[in-house]
Formats: C-alpha cells, sequence, structure tokens
C-alpha cells in the first residue's frame, strides 16, 4: 500500500508546492484508509467458491445468454446442463421494489415491451417476455422474469455458484441480499456479490462481513460502450469522463479492493495477462475474466492462466453480449 501513496505525495508536492499540506494530506488519507477498510473474508473460503473444484470455474454470463434467454430460469438450467460451474446473475428492482433479474435499466433489448424497467410494477413485468429478442426464442416458450428468490431456489437445486451482479440502488440491493443469505446460509459457502460499483460493496461487506465480495471493472467503461463507442458526443463531457476512468481505474487497483475488502476482482478479459493475475495474487485475490467467449481464449485461461473465467457460452465461440 506505501506505493501509491508515495505516488500520491509526490503529487500533492508538485500540486500544492507545500511539503507539510502534502505530508498531512497524505497522512490523514492513509490514516482513514486504515480505519474504515473491511478485512476480507478468509483465502480459503474466498478461493472455494472462486475455484470450487480447485481448478478454473466456467460461469455462465448472465446464465449463458448465447445459449438460452439471459437471466431466466431456463438459463440457469440450461447453464446446468452444459456444465456450468456457476452463473452471474443481474440483481434489479421493480417499481414496487420487487427484486428479478434484468441486466439493463429498460426492458426492450430483451424482452417485447419497451420502456423502463423502474415504471413496471412485477405484475406488469411478468407479463412481459424474457425470450422474445433471443436467437433460439421458440424452443424456450413460456419464460416469465424470475424474482432473484426464484433464480437463487433454481441454482441451488443445481448446485451452481451465484455471482451476484448488483447494478445500483445500493441500499436497497444490501437489504435485499442481507435477508436472502440469512434464509438460505449455503449462499456464504456458494455465492458473491460484486459491483461495478464500490459504494454496494463496500455497503454490502459493512453489512454483513461473511459474505464475500468483489469489485467489477472495465477500464473506460464511464467513458465508452462495452462495444468501445464513446457515450458522449460533447467534446469537455467525453474527455472529462475519460479523466474519470483514469481516476477510477488507478483508485481500484491501488486503495478501493483494499477499502472494500474484496476477494475477487472480476476484470474484462482485454487487460488480464499472467503478470496481471500473479499482482493480485500477491495481494489474496482471485481474479475472474470476463466475457471470455472462444474455446482459445478459454484454454489460455484454464491451463495458462488458471483462472476462471465468466461466459456467454459453453457450447460455442460467441460474440460478446453487451
Amino acid at each position: 500500500m506505501l506505493g501509491p501513496f508515495t505516488a500520491l505525495l509526490g503529487a500533492l508536492l508538485v500540486l500544492s508546492r507545500s511539503p507539510v499540506l502534502s505530508c498531512l494530506l497524505t497522512g490523514g488519507l492513509y490514516l482513514a484508509l486504515q480505519l474504515f477498510s473491511l478485512e476480507p473474508v478468509s483465502l480459503q473460503r474466498a478461493r472455494h467458491i472462486v475455484q470450487p473444484r480447485g481448478a478454473a470455474a466456467r460461469i455462465a454470463h448472465r446464465g449463458g445468454a448465447h445459449d438460452a434467454p439471459e437471466n431466466t430460469l431456463a438459463a440457469i438450467r440450461q447453464a446446468a446442463e452444459n456444465g456450468a460451474t456457476g452463473v452471474e446473475l443481474d440483481l434489479e428492482f421493480t417499481a414496487d421494489g420487487i427484486p428479478i433479474l434484468m441486466h439493463d435499466d429498460t426492458v426492450e433489448r430483451t424482452t417485447d415491451g419497451s420502456g423502463r424497467l423502474r415504471d413496471f410494477t412485477f405484475e406488469e413485468i411478468r407479463k412481459l417476455n424474457p425470450s422474445a429478442k433471443h436467437r433460439l426464442w421458440r424452443d424456450f416458450r413460456g419464460e416469465k422474469v424470475p424474482t432473484l428468490k426464484e433464480a437463487v431456489m433454481e441454482c441451488m437445486h443445481y448446485n451452481l455458484i451465484i455471482y451476484f451482479d448488483v447494478k445500483g440502488h445500493a441500499n436497497q440491493a444490501v437489504d435485499v441480499l442481507k435477508l436472502l443469505y440469512l434464509e438460505y446460509p449455503r449462499l456464504y459457502n456458494s455465492s458473491i456479490v460484486c459491483s461495478f460499483t464500490p459504494e454496494v460493496v463496500y455497503k454490502m461487506r459493512q453489512s454483513d462481513r461473511n459474505v464475500v465480495t468483489a469489485l467489477t471493472h472495465r477500464p473506460w467503461s464511464l467513458s465508452h460502450f462495452g462495444d468501445g463507442k464513446p457515450r458522449f458526443d460533447c467534446f469537455w463531457k467525453h474527455y472529462g469522463y475519460m479523466m474519470m476512468d483514469i481516476i477510477l481505474d488507478w483508485s481500484l487497483h491501488n486503495f478501493l479492493w483494499y477499502l472494500c475488502g474484496v476477494s475477487a476482482f472480476l476484470m474484462q478479459k482485454n487487460y488480464i495477462s499472467q503478470e496481471y493475475v500473479r499482482q493480485w495474487s500477491s495481494r489474496g485475490i482471485q481474479v475472474v475474466g470476463w466475457t471470455v467467449n472462444t474455446v482459445t481464449e478459454k484454454t489460455y485461461y484454464e491451463t495458462i492462466l488458471e483462472t476462471s473465467y465468466i461466459t456467454d457460452s459453453l457450447l460455442e465461440d460467441c460474440d460478446p453480449h453487451y
């Protein structure tokens, strides 16, 4: 931890030209980090979840979005049948506060409806068809958008590891997940709560120190979409968010992981190397790559990196699902 704070001290010296002020600010930040950081769960328990069979685990992204309609019970069943070690599921909420599985904050990409998710009650969401836009929709007729609890029970039935991907709504999500862990204690040894948002992870571990957590990251995610296209047309806004991306990336790699007490770091596959895995391993952190969608990539992760990965398909090569 001293390396980042040495760099910070140097930057403050250059900017403020005051050794006293620079030392006070750096020392204060270091002290705050020590006071408010959360202790991670034991490395042994974290490894049991990230690599439950002692080798690279195959996690079906959104249940395996290429092989079945994403975030559905059918996807969970299909993932289990196709040999997945676990599934990654997206937690969202309806207008009346029911926790469900859905990736987007709108419904049109995956269902036959349109509009913002937060404008739909659970009763209205249940009327939508989550298979409508899938390439194999004819094979998955009659599917409904599942509740979080329905999905968890299906995963436990098939003994699948669960990656709960929390999109936001930190307080609401933490309250729901805390009750879920109390109702199903086996989740403590078979699931991970992960998020792009450090606030979610920190609050989850504050609420229950026994929950295994992970930070999720894709460099330039604030300024660019997953396919590389800029999020903003405005020049100043675009480059302003690129600066925020640089700060976020530095913070995640240098102190936010320590503050949140995470056990794993979910990183976009293009930025993972043997050295990258080694650096995180030296901190006691497991790396999980996403989204790994070709046989060549999977072989590399399983035999060279020996690292778990998240994939859109367990059956064939496919393009990433954003």
